[in-house]
């Protein structure tokens, strides 16, 4: 079985092959590809990834695919089983303007959603309807499973172009995991009531072996709940679900500006850090993803992502929370809009399970972000500042005529050099 990684250079590599390695029987991997523009991070990154494969006794081969050309990426994707996105078209230079631009207008600054998020989306979604259509010609049978932010809006773009796609965030997989610890049980007894949109969910249930237990975790645990959310504790009880922590920047958006405006970005913080992991995977003797890695983010990523792999090459029809069309699981959004929620594994795809009428505090702000995303990827396919411009109107993080004229001029000035409609 061929795996291909596109974005195999980032630091995050690591943790996947870590659980590539553990779920040798049920994901037995016999070629495993880093796919990357950058040889120098392919180089370190390839040669921790062997070192920690050798290590685990996992037989797979391990190919280093710098892709400077066309020519390279077919031949990384080429007969793949299962291709998985995990890019940064930009690098963290970009991802920094991203995270600072929009505070001169007094916005949040954040990666994957608000202006930034749309910042994110112009630079990625063209970048992966390339991938994918190589993907559909050399390796058609093979999933695209992607992690790359902003993943609903990406996923959008794959399956609205006929791509066999599921979209993958960490954070529901990372709550089950805390609630689990808080519970004392193993995970697997666990089920969630995730609804909403990727980065815009709210944990509505929790089950401990089919039993409600949700209010349980909000009375016993409310610090615990709270530090997981960035909300307070009261503010929790009143919601009676426990928000992602991405709905802090709506929620607090006029604080978190006010942080945002007195401290480094999340980017540069990152940058940091990478320079120091890929110090460290230079080591020959390092055969483990370090310590220092768990602060890069993607807490349980390689469990995820493998998870799926395995369900989607098997067919297994477990439940996982994905990003999978709508198709009338929350009513008050269209059919082909993207959701994040529970969905049954199947080897023809994901299929929502159904989900409780959703509350009109959350449902409103569904349908706002999902409309902001019709025309973010709009904006994307078909470029154009008037249309960006729109899609920043439609953003209840922006959703002002001033500052999204100003902040549609100013993402696209910034990033022209990703944007072909734009040279």
């Amino acid at each position: 079985m061929k795996l291909t990684v596109i974005g195999g250079g980032s630091t995050y590599t690591p943790e996947l092959v870590e659980g590539i390695a553990v779920a040798h029987a049920a994901l037995p991997v016999s070629e495993l590809v880093l796919a990357d523009p950058d040889a120098r991070r392919l180089e370190l990154v390839g040669g921790l990834t062997r070192r920690m494969l050798a290590r685990a006794g996992h037989p797979a081969r391990v190919v280093t695919a710098e892709v400077a050309a066309a020519g390279d990426l077919d031949a990384a994707v080429a007969d793949a089983a299962v291709v998985l996105l995990q890019l940064r078209v930009g690098g963290q230079a970009a991802r920094h303007v991203d995270e600072t631009l929009p505070l001169a207008c007094g916005c949040v600054g954040q990666e994957t959603t608000g202006a930034g998020g749309l910042a994110k989306a112009l630079r990625t979604v063209p970048v992966v309807l390339d991938i994918a259509a190589r993907v559909a010609a050399r390796a058609p049978d093979a999933w695209i499973i992607d992690f790359t932010n902003p993943v609903g809006i990406v996923t959008r773009a794959l399956l609205d172009a006929g791509h066999r796609a599921v979209g993958l965030c960490n954070v529901a997989i990372g709550f089950q995991r805390r609630a689990a610890a808080l519970l004392g049980v193993e995970p697997g007894r666990i089920g969630l009531g995730h609804a909403g949109l990727n980065h815009l969910t709210w944990v509505r249930s929790v089950r401990r072996d089919g039993r409600e237990v949700l209010p349980e975790l909000l009375d016993r645990h409310p610090d615990a709940l709270a530090a997981i959310s960035g909300l307070p504790a009261p503010f929790l009880r009143g919601l009676g679900a426990v928000p992602s922590y991405y709905l802090r920047y709506f929620y607090d958006h006029d604080r978190v500006v006010e942080e945002q405006r007195g401290a480094r970005s999340r980017a540069e913080e990152v940058a940091a850090l990478e320079r120091d992991l890929l110090a460290q995977y230079a080591d020959p003797k390092l055969d483990a993803k370090p310590a220092r890695l768990a602060e890069r983010g993607g807490a349980f990523y390689s469990e995820a992502a493998v998870r799926l792999a395995v369900s989607l090459l098997a067919g297994r029809g477990d439940v996982q929370v994905v990003n999978v069309r709508n198709h009338g699981t929350l009513p008050f959004l269209d059919d082909r809009a993207v959701i994040e929620v529970p969905a049954r594994i199947t080897a023809s795809g994901a299929v929502p399970l159904p989900v409780p009428a959703v509350e009109p505090l959350f449902a409103g702000l569904i349908a706002h972000v999902s409309g902001y995303e019709e025309l973010a990827l709009d904006a994307a396919l078909r470029g154009g500042v008037d249309r960006v411009a729109a899609a920043l109107l439609a953003h209840p993080l922006v959703g002002q005529r001033e500052p999204a004229e100003r902040l549609a001029r100013d993402l696209v000035a910034a990033n022209r050099a990703h944007l072909p409609w734009a040279a």
